[in-house]
């Protein structure tokens, strides 16, 4: 197996754009041996508990509403091309992300965390739900086949938050400034929403290393 480690957000558009674009290539080369991994990185590790109104979120980071606009109407435009809807009209709160690292956490430990991924993306991008409440993530736990009531109780504990914090910091202490970010083997880093046809070839010259390389 080839060990891919993706470095990611669920509230980063370009996250959810390298995902589909990733994903698109996998399904092109279903023999692929990626052993994908998710980890944590918090666009907004200072944000409060209960997120912040999402306009005034843009224009705080991007330097007024025209900023706000000219960013995500290039966001747009890479989503659609990739097949992508975006409904960011419908998103109201940018929340604090920590619950849904935790998850996603949990989720790998039961082999679920793709599934929980896109869930999550979904849930924030397509249908403007609160990935920071307890309710939603539950929600998205059950239809990945997770046990609800157990991620439930985890949510209401402190259960694995300096952890995902600990993992946070060691990325940027890593160099990773920004997501996605996706590492593989352990030696080559690739950062950034990369088109299918590079994501293609990756997996191509790996699998021809594979049939060079003796039993």
């Amino acid at each position: 197996m080839t060990k891919l480690d993706i470095i990611s957000d669920p509230i980063c558009p370009w996250c959810y754009i390298g995902k589909t674009k990733l994903d698109r290539a996998l399904e092109a080369n279903p023999d692929h041996d990626f052993e994908i991994e998710w980890h944590p990185f918090q666009l907004n590790p200072e944000m409060p508990t209960q997120g912040m109104d999402r306009r005034e979120y843009l224009e705080t980071k991007f330097g007024g509403q025209q900023g706000a606009v000219d960013v995500y109407s290039q966001i747009d435009q890479a989503a659609q091309q990739v097949g992508l809807k975006l409904n960011f009209a419908g998103i109201k709160r940018t929340p604090n992300t920590i619950n849904a690292h935790r998850l996603i956490h949990w989720a790998g430990i039961e082999g679920r965390q793709n599934a929980v991924v896109d869930r999550l993306f979904k849930a924030y991008f397509k249908e403007g739900r609160d990935i920071s409440d307890h309710s939603v993530l539950v929600r998205i736990a059950t239809g990945a086949g997770m046990d609800g009531e157990m991620v439930r109780s985890l949510l209401q504990s402190d259960s694995d938050s300096d952890d995902i914090r600990a993992r946070d910091a060691d990325a940027r202490h890593k160099g990773v400034s920004g997501v996605p970010c996706f590492v593989i083997e352990n030696q080559y880093v690739v950062s950034g929403a990369q088109p299918v046809e590079m994501w293609d070839r990756v997996i191509k010259e790996i699998a021809e290393k594979a049939k060079e390389t003796p039993a």
